[in-house]
């Protein structure tokens, strides 16, 4: 070290010492080319995506219920939480019902369906038919499990979040006596957060695992089936994120350049392994790093994951488009108008919330649509589904990380409304500032620096 670095205290970082952003984008580049030339291989090692995948589930049931509790117990005024609830159930409606009537005024500009001919095999759709999408009522009664164990077990974010929330309320409302509870709950937060820095050590690994896997089982060839529809799908979400969420993030005051660094990792993660679950705990550790507070990304962002999935209504509402104009191409004399398809877009708006609940949602959301559009051809509508499932991974990545995107703004958004967000938080994210803002606060949970790299 030269005399100068001596005298101000710093250090020249290691040019091998990459970002945990950068570490995951070499991953998904490695990943694809074993997955290109080693086709076999990327498929044997997919037990890497898996093991990561499975890291990251442990984490997600007691971060979240360690969130919940200490944002409510913790000093949380209940009226509080009712009214966040209430601006966040709000601004998902008016959200996610933006990103359906886009998707539907580009499917319809391109047609990207138009000339396709169906006449899959329907038999590619598996067990997806057997499934159904939740009414609202059952959705309703869905949200409140009858076992949380069981619940953590399977990992259904939705039931945790009521428990969590009516458990707090049962902490706060027993006083001293439940401050053991909540002195625990805090340290299980920060032994999460913790242990979520550690899986992500492992990210790099898991994120090259499952492009190699994707590649070697389906070749590059699915990066050319159905082109123009997964190019009008990518097309619709990047107008979607640039036009709607960032209009939403410039009315919100949202400190764009330092958002945009801290949904990064996350959002790389949710775009290779098509789970918004693998990018949960980091989501929700960034955002609080962000200068959200505590109490609102335990309550916004997992609500989110069932109430406000932008990408997959986005996809919906094209996708289901799509196979009305191959429907139209296949049979002469079909057609279905702007209105019939307004009225399907209004019908998505309710079978969409119980998306997360279901096996392989997306598609089975889809087929159930389908199903029940009385005008179509008997059946014709699992053919149009069994057309786009050999690409549906592809278009998976990107309306997954749109869903990661759409619920870190949230989260930004509502404690805005709220009044409060932090400003100076914000604009240290990411710097050395950081650690030392932490240190003044006594908060050294975030001030790791793996986090910080």
């Amino acid at each position: 070290m030269s005399t100068a670095q001596e005298t101000t205290g710093t250090a020249i970082k290691k040019w091998w010492k990459f970002s945990l952003t950068t570490q995951i984008l070499a991953g998904l580049v490695v990943g694809l080319i074993v997955g290109w030339a080693f086709p076999n291989f990327g498929k044997e090692i997919s037990f890497l995506r898996d093991i990561f995948l499975n890291l990251i589930k442990s984490i997600i049931a007691p971060l979240i219920f360690s969130t919940i509790v200490v944002g409510i117990a913790g000093g949380g005024d209940l009226k509080k939480i009712g009214r966040m609830g209430a601006k966040s159930i709000l601004y998902f409606e008016i959200v996610t019902t933006i990103a359906l009537f886009l998707g539907l005024a580009v499917v319809n500009i391109i047609r990207p369906g138009a000339g396709v001919i169906l006449n899959a095999d329907t038999s590619t759709l598996g067990t997806i038919a057997q499934n159904h999408p939740k009414s609202l009522i059952e959705t309703i009664v869905h949200i409140f499990p009858s076992s949380v164990i069981e619940s953590m077990v399977r990992g259904d974010v939705l039931q945790i979040v009521a428990f969590s929330i009516l458990f707090a309320m049962a902490v706060s409302a027993v006083g001293e006596k439940g401050k053991p509870i909540l002195r625990f709950c805090e340290s299980l937060a920060q032994v999460m957060f913790k242990f979520t820095n550690y899986v992500m050590m492992f990210a790099p690994f898991g994120v090259g695992a499952a492009m190699a896997a994707t590649i070697g089982h389906q070749g590059l060839e699915v990066l050319k089936n159905l082109g123009l529809l997964i190019g009008s799908l990518y097309i619709t979400l990047i107008l979607f994120v640039v036009l709607v969420l960032g209009t939403v993030a410039l009315i919100a005051r949202v400190p764009i350049k330092q958002f945009l660094r801290a949904v990064q990792e996350p959002f790389t993660i949710a775009f290779v392994t098509t789970s918004s679950e693998s990018a949960l705990p980091k989501a929700m550790e960034v955002m609080e790093r962000l200068g959200v507070p505590k109490r609102i990304v335990g309550f916004v962002m997992p609500t989110g994951y069932s109430f406000n999935l932008d990408g997959t209504t986005l996809y919906l509402a094209m996708a289901s488009v799509f196979v009305i104009q191959a429907v139209e191409t296949t049979t002469p004399g079909f057609h279905y108008s702007i209105g019939q398809q307004i009225m399907l877009m209004l019908s998505l708006m309710i079978t969409s919330k119980g998306v997360a609940a279901v096996p392989r949602a997306s598609l089975v959301i889809l087929l159930a649509t389908l199903n029940s559009i009385p005008e179509l051809p008997a059946g014709i509508g699992a053919v149009g589904v069994a057309v786009i499932f050999g690409v549906d991974e592809l278009m998976d990545m990107a309306r997954t990380s749109v869903n990661l995107l759409g619920n870190c703004l949230a989260t930004v958004v509502v404690a805005r409304w709220e009044g409060e967000f932090d400003d100076e938080r914000a604009s240290v994210f990411g710097t050395p500032n950081e650690k030392a803002l932490d240190i003044a606060e006594g908060e050294f949970a975030f001030a790791d620096a793996q986090a910080l790299g």
